[in-house]
C-alpha cells in the first residue's frame, strides 16, 4: 500500500509544494482546510494536483474536529502547516494568532497521544522565535520572540518537544527561516514587492510604499524547504532542525534585485512609510544549518538572485495573462 500523509493547512504555499512532493513519491495525500468542500485551494490547482488530493474540513482550534479527521485518515505522516502566518497581522490579532498556532498544535499532539497510532508529526516552526540572530540561529540558540506570532510559534515548539519526551511520540519541529516562491500570498512583503514591480514594468504609475528596508533576512526557496520537512520524518529518531540558506540579505538588496531584473531603478519607485513599521521587529536573521546538512543531508541550493528572478518572471507572466 502507498504511504498515507495528512497535511493540515494544505492550501498555503508550503502545503501545495509538499502535496506535490509527496504525490510524486507515491503517497496517498489528504489535506485539511476550514471548509474542505468549498475551499478554492488555488495553489493546488496551479500545481495541477488538486484532483489527486482528498480534502477534509477541520477547525484546528476545535479538538473534536481534529480528532475525527486524524482517526478517519490514520496517516503515517502528519504535517502541521496551519495557523495564522503573518507576523505583521499578529500584532493586530494576537489572540487569534496564538489560538490558531499554539492551541492548534496542542490539539494535534493530544490526538496523537490518545489515539496511540504510529503517526509521525512534523510541526512547522519559525525562525521568528529566535529574534535577532547576528551570529546565526541554531538548534541551541535561545528564543527571544519579538511578535505575537513568534510567541505562539515558541509555545508550539516547546509543546512538541514536551510531548516527544513525555509520551515518546515521533514529533519534530523544523525552525524554518523565510522561504519564498510565486505561491506566496499577496500580504507578504516579498510578494508585495514583486507584484508592484511587475505592474510598474507593465505601465502602472504607482509607487511602492515600504516600512524598514534595512532589516536583514535569510531567504530560501520554498520547494526545497518542504523536502526538508519530509526528510525529518524519514529519520530513525525525531529531532528539531534549523532549515535556512545561511545567508542574510537586506530587504533593500532584495528590492534592488527585483527591480534590477526588470531593468528598473528601485529608488525611482519606492517610498518609505513609517506607518508600515511593526511595533517591534527583527534587525538581522539567518540560520546555521550544520545539523540539517550532517543528519538530513539537506542543504539549500537556490539562492536569492535566482529566487527573485523566478518570482518576477512568473508574476510578469500572470499579469500579462490577466490583461484584457
Amino acid at each position: 500500500m502507498n504511504p498515507k500523509a495528512l497535511i493540515v493547512g494544505i492550501s498555503g504555499q508550503d502545503g501545495g509544494y509538499l502535496a506535490k512532493l509527496l504525490l510524486d513519491k507515491g503517497y496517498e495525500v489528504h489535506g485539511t482546510s476550514r471548509d474542505g468542500t468549498a475551499s478554492p485551494c488555488g495553489n493546488l490547482e496551479l500545481l495541477g494536483v488538486k484532483h489527486r488530493i482528498t480534502l477534509h474540513s477541520v477547525a484546528l482550534s476545535e479538538f473534536k474536529s481534529v480528532f475525527s479527521v486524524i482517526d478517519l485518515v490514520r496517516p503515517r505522516e502528519l504535517y502541521n502547516l496551519a495557523g495564522q502566518s503573518s507576523v505583521g497581522l499578529s500584532f493586530t490579532v494576537p489572540m487569534e494568532t496564538f489560538e490558531s498556532i499554539a492551541v492548534g498544535t496542542w490539539n494535534l499532539l493530544e490526538c496523537l497521544r490518545m489515539l496511540k497510532l504510529p503517526i509521525m508529526l512534523f510541526n512547522a516552526g519559525s525562525s521568528e522565535v529566535f529574534g535577532n540572530t547576528p551570529q546565526g540561529g541554531s538548534e541551541e540558540t535561545l528564543f527571544r520572540p519579538r511578535s505575537p506570532y513568534a510567541t505562539a510559534k515558541a509555545a508550539a515548539h516547546y509543546s512538541v518537544a514536551n510531548y516527544r519526551e513525555a509520551y515518546d511520540l515521533f514529533c519534530c519541529t523544523g525552525m524554518l527561516f523565510n522561504h519564498e516562491s510565486p505561491l506566496r500570498p499577496a500580504r507578504f512583503v516579498t510578494k508585495k514587492i514583486v507584484a508592484a514591480a511587475a505592474r510598474i514594468k507593465l505601465g502602472s504609475p504607482e509607487k511602492l510604499p515600504l516600512g524598514r528596508i534595512d532589516i536583514q533576512r535569510d531567504w530560501g526557496w520554498a520547494p526545497e524547504y518542504v523536502e526538508a520537512m519530509w526528510l525529518m520524518l524519514q529519520q530513525n529518531k525525531p529531532d528539531d532542525y534549523v532549515i535556512a540558506t545561511g545567508v542574510s540579505t537586506s530587504l533593500q538588496d532584495y528590492v534592488a534585485k527585483v527591480f534590477e531584473h526588470l531593468d528598473l531603478n528601485w529608488r525611482d519607485f519606492v517610498t518609505l512609510s513609517p506607518g508600515l513599521q511593526r511595533p517591534s521587529d527583527i534587525d538581522i536573521s539567518f540560520g546555521q544549518t550544520a545539523k540539517a546538512e550532517r543528519i538530513l543531508g539537506w542543504k539549500a541550493k537556490v539562492q536569492l538572485p535566482e529566487i527573485t528572478a523566478r518570482m518576477v518572471e512568473e508574476e510578469l507572466r500572470l499579469q500579462r495573462d490577466q490583461k484584457p
